[in-house]
């Protein structure tokens, strides 16, 4: 499946559903010590051959920078959410840590995309100040995870300082780096994300297996 989906500053490629913009929180000692009980527990999950292979499939593309699977199927274990190290190749600056590829759930996301779900949200973040605050604490939670994930691989972030994905913290413009940030870090961690896994149950759940459905 074309990859198409998600933020990246690689200035190869255009996104396109947004440029990531870079908004500077610093994350409390409290979400930094959540962002690292996470990073231990998907970085016990590396990438076996048959993982990498099932991710090309669904991406159609061989998954560079891969370092763990950050979510699987509930029931089969195919991959559902990637993992990717902030630095790709040693030089390719990549934001989006959590990379949605299971096939139905980058689907699912799709379809809520089209049917305009976005600029609801985005206005919801306006007007609801428990949304809103819930959201700029997904950001922190994101960019706590991915600075810790940096230190241990050793990588630098110099190019995506304060950079999350999806619009954090301000727009909503991407579904899918968002449910991805749910589904690797759970219930509560992304306000959006969690609405969007919720309204999209009908077509996919990480406790329902589609993967067989498209030949994962």
């Amino acid at each position: 499946m074309p990859d198409t989906n998600h933020d990246t500053v690689n200035p190869a490629r255009e996104d396109r559903h947004h440029t990531p913009r870079a908004v500077a929180e610093t994350p409390t000692p409290d979400e930094e010590a959540l962002a690292v009980r996470v990073l231990d527990r998907v970085m016990l999950d590396p990438p076996s051959d048959d993982d990498i292979a099932a991710v090309q499939r669904q991406l159609g593309r061989y998954p560079r920078g891969m370092v763990a699977v950050g979510r699987r199927c509930d029931v089969c274990g195919t991959p559902l959410v990637t993992v990717t190290r902030p630095l790709v190749d040693g030089k390719i600056p990549f934001p989006t840590t959590f990379y949605l590829c299971g096939t139905a759930a980058v689907k699912a996301a799709s379809h809520l995309e089209a049917q305009g779900v976005m600029a609801q949200y985005t206005q919801l973040l306006q007007t609801d100040e428990q949304v809103s605050a819930a959201y700029h604490r997904a950001h922190r939670l994101y960019l706590a995870f991915r600075h810790a994930l940096a230190q241990r691989l050793g990588d630098s972030e110099e190019h995506i300082e304060s950079v999350s994905a999806g619009g954090l913290p301000t727009r909503v413009k991407c579904l899918h780096a968002l449910i991805a940030q749910s589904l690797v870090m759970g219930p509560g961690a992304n306000p959006i994300g969690d609405m969007a896994l919720e309204r999209m149950k009908s077509e996919f759940s990480p406790a329902v297996c589609h993967c067989h459905d498209h030949g994962e």
